[in-house]
């Protein structure tokens, strides 16, 4: 007898905010029927309460309760890292332009009108649950993969980050919780990087470890979401190190570069991510450094420079 898949078997969880009864059984009971796990809440205050116990996976929120609306409710539960990746759909008779912008500005991912079309509704609620579940796999396996990425939105504001980049980005601006906030004029940088070119790099740095970074705008994520990547590219001193390597041996600035690298103990791997080259080619920089320093390895190349280094 085969096993049960489990991820299968898993109901998704949706959060229906509203105060209206007849709306609240209505979706219920279609929610229920179309496989999902329903959760209650009649007011904002009720949903932020009871999302402090439970997660959901979609939340159907009510633009207009009593209370705090549906729209301050959405700002508040996005305020927490830890749901600001959780979609909310708005469900409301308010159908101006400026309250569908206003219901979108505040964290909602989609804006559906009264009365509702069930099947409209159904559909949607497929789409942002595959979409959320996509985004976050994906920022699993990159944590997974030890990437320095991280990502912003369109002002700047630092929206996720991987562990790698948090401690690199921490070095440069402030962590709170679970937020990293940079400064300023590094915002500037970065935003001026995205609008400029997206191949160009800005370089800045870590006043914690002293570490040289750079930082490269990679594509934008989703209509507010834009990715940076992240280089280590030493500290203050690696640029005298570098200069030092290539007069004593004779060598090209690529070539002193990966020596210095490899005396730092980091592998082909690494010194590719560093430098912003594949490690085929640091195979290749390696192979004129060992003919230069007449050494036939790594290790042996390693010990050069670190005795040169050292004088």
């Amino acid at each position: 007898m085969q096993k049960a898949d489990v991820t299968a078997m898993r109901r998704d969880t949706v959060l229906l905010v509203d105060d209206s009864p007849e709306t609240l059984g209505l979706l219920t009971d279609t929610l229920d029927h179309a496989g999902y796990t329903v959760l209650i809440a009649t007011d904002g205050t009720a949903a932020l309460d009871l999302m402090e116990l439970v997660t959901p996976d979609l939340v159907l929120m009510d633009a207009v309760m009593p209370g705090i609306s549906g729209f301050e409710t959405c700002k508040r539960l996005k305020c927490d890292k830890l749901l600001s990746y959780l979609p909310v759909i708005f469900m409301t008779g308010l159908a101006e332009t400026e309250h569908v912008i206003e219901g979108l500005a505040s964290g909602g991912v989609d804006y559906v009108t009264k009365p509702i079309v069930l099947e409209t509704l159904l559909a949607r609620i497929r789409v942002h649950l595959g979409n959320a579940r996509l985004a976050h796999e994906t920022h699993v396996a990159l944590d997974a993969s030890g990437r320095f990425l991280f990502a912003t939105d369109r002002t700047g504001k630092v929206l996720w980050c991987t562990p790698k980049a948090r401690k690199l980005l921490g070095g440069v601006g402030s962590c709170g919780g679970t937020d990293v906030r940079l400064p300023a004029a590094l915002v500037d940088q970065l935003l001026r990087l995205r609008r400029r070119d997206e191949k160009a790099q800005v370089p800045f740095r870590n006043e914690v470890g002293k570490t040289v970074l750079e930082c490269s705008f990679v594509s934008p994520i989703g209509s507010d979401e834009l990715l940076f990547r992240l280089i280590e590219t030493g500290d203050a001193s690696a640029e005298v190190d570098r200069a030092n390597l290539q007069t004593a041996f004779m060598l090209t600035a690529r070539e002193a570069e990966v020596l210095m690298w490899v005396s730092c103990g980091k592998a082909n791997r690494d010194i590719g991510e560093i430098l912003n080259i594949s490690p085929r080619t640091v195979n290749k920089h390696l192979e004129q450094v060992f003919v230069k320093l007449g050494v036939e390895n790594r290790a042996a190349a390693a010990a050069v420079a670190i005795r040169a280094l050292a004088r």
